[in-house]
């Protein structure tokens, strides 16, 4: 496993929330501390807060993908539709997964997969755009998809 996927699942069983989880395994990629990607992610949790909407993996996942991408010039739209190309791509893949990118709604699924495994598949995900710089494909396990 890779270092970054491992440290993710690694957070996560150590009482970080899903986006903690992997906004703090990446946070080197980043280029900021991991007391500050756990700051930014903390109520990103739960599904955004615990209302259980985005799944809080997702939402780490497009927090690295966006923060990779963009050029940080405000107002510019030089990457905007690159990233946004980026987060789809990479919520389709989760999506094909799991059926949903809601948290509620995959939780209900019942899939006998727990959270711990949706932080995995986003940092699979993820590393597949690192890899590549271009869509992922199949890299999430197939026990996520029965």
């Amino acid at each position: 496993m890779n270092e970054r996927i491992k440290k993710a699942v690694d957070n996560y069983n150590s009482g970080y929330n899903c986006a903690q989880s992997i906004l703090c395994a990446y946070s080197a990629v980043m280029g900021i501390s991991e007391s500050e990607a756990y700051r930014l992610a903390e109520g990103f949790g739960s599904g955004m807060g615990g209302l259980q909407e985005t799944c809080g993996a997702v939402s780490g996942m497009f927090t690295v993908l966006s923060y990779l991408n963009s050029d940080g010039t405000p107002g510019s739209r030089k990457t905007r539709g690159i990233t946004y190309k980026k987060v789809r791509d990479a919520a389709g893949n989760f999506k094909g997964a799991y059926g949903s990118l809601i948290c509620r709604e995959i939780l209900l699924n019942k899939d006998g997969v727990g959270c711990v495994k949706k932080v995995e598949d986003a940092a699979k995900i993820l590393e597949s755009f690192l890899d590549n710089s271009q869509k992922p494909e199949n890299t999430v396990s197939e026990k996520a998809v029965n």
